[in-house]
């Protein structure tokens, strides 16, 4: 195993890949009750056009089948996954994101029969047409509950604009009529090809003994057989700046109008990983500067009756793309638009850039950070999803303190760009 020691924070970093490519990183907390575990796989919604394992053709799936796949692996011929974790003092989990699907566990008993289960259970499929249509009916109740809640739209609704080709803007259950379309046999496909080992990670945090539940690991995938790895071929649609809508509305039954700003990235992000994690936090700390809630230009939004509590942005960098979000709701939201337009246009001059301001935010990201580091959710979470190679989430300190006023500049400029916006508009049904 590698050890990798993290003296400012305390922390000390078990990591070893295993002959069939499973990545795996132990992290012990001595002080903590609670084990997490997080088994994830670098796949996930967009990932539907891609060369299938030991093929040599491109294939189009279904949309929606990777989370559809997500809720199937819990379901096995000799019953439900959830019960046997329960009967095992354990509680367990699913999520499927654009680039991820991941199953976690945690518990504060019976740490290495739990993570045994995790691990077979996700590497045992079981896979039947009866099964498949069942699911169908339910994972199209959820799809329903979706189409019918106001944010949830509005977040597709900008992404539809921001990516109109790229799968990112489908939602990630797919549609009802996609979801229809799954057989057993396309379950299969995709699970032989993004489950392999190699394109996995297994993440194990709380109160554990490094090297005993390493050979717990070890054990368990000797004892399985897996294909020959390949490295997993995806395709996507090729979108430009001409490609992006630049306004689009829907009506729904909402009380308050809603409005959102979007900027696409469109420049190729920075190829080193250690900048490639300073572009973002730089992008991070520069939004939090403009239109955090402390913000002069925030504060003045609000006094005129432009925004609420309900305001929020994001910015958002994963495998193959990468965007920023700003909205809310709002009794004027093409007036709010405007102004959000203008003050992320004009941010090179704007009066909150200024270096004393910028160390006052580090100062306070980086308390948010120490205590988020409290949750073991969080660690696990952030870990896994990382995409910034060797650098992780307990590199984010350093990272922190090396932004400077001109990095926010230059990130800004790179990335904000008036043909990369869109706008979108949640308006009252009539």
């Amino acid at each position: 195993m590698d050890k990798r020691v993290y003296k400012q924070l305390n922390e000390t970093l078990y990591k070893e890949v295993l002959p069939n490519g499973l990545t795996v990183y132990l992290l012990p907390k001595a002080d903590y009750h609670k084990t997490y575990g997080l088994f994830s796989t670098n796949y996930g919604s967009i990932d539907n056009e891609f060369v299938p394992l030991g093929k040599k053709d491109y294939i189009k799936v279904p949309d929606g089948i990777a989370h559809f796949l997500e809720h199937k692996l819990f379901e096995k011929e000799d019953g439900d996954v959830f019960q046997k974790f329960g009967e095992q003092g354990a509680s367990a989990n699913a999520f499927t994101s654009f680039t991820r699907t991941s199953y976690l566990f945690s518990t504060t008993d019976q740490l290495e029969l739990n993570l045994t289960t995790l691990l077979d259970f996700v590497q045992e499929p079981y896979f039947t047409e009866a099964s498949v249509q069942k699911e169908q009916g339910i994972i199209g109740q959820e799809i329903q509950m979706y189409q019918d809640d106001p944010n949830w739209q509005q977040f597709f609704g900008i992404i539809n604009n921001l990516y109109p080709k790229h799968p990112v803007h489908i939602d990630i259950a797919g549609t009802i009529e996609s979801i229809s379309q799954i057989t057993a046999d396309d379950l299969y496909t995709c699970y032989e090809t993004f489950y392999h080992p190699s394109n996995m990670t297994l993440f194990v945090i709380g109160n554990l003994e490094p090297e005993q539940l390493m050979a717990v690991i070890r054990q368990n995938q000797a004892g399985k057989k897996f294909k020959p790895a390949e490295p997993i071929k995806r395709r996507y649609p090729q979108e430009t700046a001409a490609d992006i809508v630049t306004e689009s509305q829907k009506q729904m039954a909402v009380t308050i109008p809603k409005a959102i700003l979007g900027i696409k990235g469109l420049d190729a992000l920075p190829a080193d990983d250690r900048e490639r994690l300073r572009f973002k936090v730089a992008l991070d700390l520069l939004f939090q500067l403009l239109l955090g809630n402390t913000s002069q230009n925030y504060l003045q939004l609000y006094n005129e009756g432009l925004l609420d509590d309900s305001f929020g942005f994001e910015f958002s960098l994963d495998r193959g793309f990468y965007f920023a979000d700003f909205g809310g709701d709002t009794e004027q939201p093409e007036a709010l638009v405007t102004r959000l337009t203008a003050i992320l246009e004009n941010f090179a001059t704007d009066r909150e850039l200024t270096t004393e301001n910028l160390e006052l935010l580090k100062k306070k990201r980086l308390g948010k950070y120490f205590q988020s580091l409290n949750s073991l959710e969080f660690i696990a979470n952030q870990f896994t999803s990382s995409l910034f190679g060797e650098w992780t989430l307990f590199d984010l300190p350093e990272i922190i303190d090396s932004i400077t006023i001109k990095d926010v500049l230059t990130a800004g400029k790179a990335f904000i760009k008036p043909e990369a916006f869109s706008r979108f508009y949640m308006l009252e049904e009539k």
